[in-house]
């Protein structure tokens, strides 16, 4: 896959630390079932600047790109807008939304045994929230019918919009990867192979790292240090992560290195990746 795949946050709320993100562990959990991985993440507050500075990035490029949060009809809710300016197109009543927000305001009135008034001002302003940049497609919301967007950029790739409620938002994300993107599912197996070094410094094998890295192209050398491990101490846990066809090679190459330089290795792990 050529594509890269990323993650926007946006909120003031996470950024001042009044919620904290759920939305990455999930998508990466999510990704990682169906053989993909997250290549990045990006937190935007509720500045409309940054935000349609944000998505431009994305638009531009041929990423596969989730934006959660700023999809409402609130004052503080900019996503919608910027999503259009960085598309530089105009936001209109896309049908479908209109109608999908009709159907739930009627399921809210008879649900309070109210009659459904579809001129009465908060019904006429909940209908904003099917304001969508030009051109865009729904994402539907199983939790109450609201639904997001997805939009095409010039760039090859698409930013898919879906509200910041966990609830709502990680179902909605399932379904566009499940339903634009089951081609991509485990294409190209990843796994990283990794062992725990115990005293060792990171000058002392960064020559290893970078020999390993010119000498398996594909490959990617890390290294992870912990000074109080409650298990393992003082440590460094150094791996190769890639294709799994190409780690095996460059796995040994790294234990005979690691063997020859008298490292005090420990126990191997091994991961797949996606």
């Amino acid at each position: 896959m050529s594509s890269q795949i990323g993650l926007v946050i946006v909120g003031d709320e996470i950024l001042s630390g009044k919620r904290a993100d759920k939305h990455m562990p999930k998508v990466i959990e999510l990704l990682s079932a169906r053989g993909l991985a997250l290549s990045y993440a990006d937190y935007v507050g509720d500045s409309p600047e940054r935000i349609t500075a944000t998505l431009h990035r994305a638009f531009s490029s041929a990423d596969i790109v989730f934006s959660c949060g700023g999809i409402g009809a609130t004052p503080d809710d900019h996503t919608r807008q910027c999503a259009a300016r960085a598309l530089g197109v105009d936001l209109v009543l896309h049908p479908q939304a209109k109608a999908l927000i009709r159907e739930r305001m009627q399921d809210m009135a008879r649900e309070q045994g109210a009659p459904y008034e579809a001129d009465r001002p908060d019904n006429v302003q909940r209908l904003n929230m099917g304001m969508f940049p030009t051109g865009a497609r729904i994402v539907p919301n199983p939790y109450n019918k609201i639904p997001g967007f997805s939009c095409n950029g010039p760039g090859g790739g698409a930013v898919h919009f879906v509200p910041g409620f966990p609830v709502m938002a990680w179902p909605m994300i399932e379904w566009v990867l499940d339903h634009e993107y089951p081609h991509l599912f485990n294409q190209a197996p990843q796994i990283e192979q990794s062992v725990i070094v115990f005293g060792a410094m990171e000058a002392m094998l960064t020559p290893l790292m970078e020999r390993i890295e010119q000498a398996h192209p594909g490959i990617r050398v890390f290294s992870l240090p912990s000074v109080d491990h409650p298990q393992y101490g003082h440590h460094i846990e150094l791996g190769v992560k890639g294709p799994a066809a190409d780690v095996p090679a460059a796995w040994v190459d790294l234990q005979v290195g690691l063997h020859n330089v008298g490292a005090d290795c420990g126990p191997k792990l091994v991961r797949r990746l996606q």
